[in-house]
């Protein structure tokens, strides 16, 4: 399995959970970019938060 990235409108590439924030309060999930808070696919939020940097 190769990792996932994710390229924002800010310019940030995504890669680990570290590089998002978890919106809560909905019933699914609404993933945003930690640098500008920009909404990211849920599907691609959903694997970069099961990804870190080890």
């Amino acid at each position: 399995m190769g990792l996932t990235e994710y390229r924002c409108t800010c310019g940030a590439t995504l890669r680990y959970k570290q590089d998002l924030r978890r919106e809560r309060g909905t019933v699914y999930p609404a993933w945003k970019c930690r640098e500008c808070g920009t909404p990211v696919p849920g599907q691609v939020g959903e694997k970069l938060s099961h990804q870190h940097p080890s």
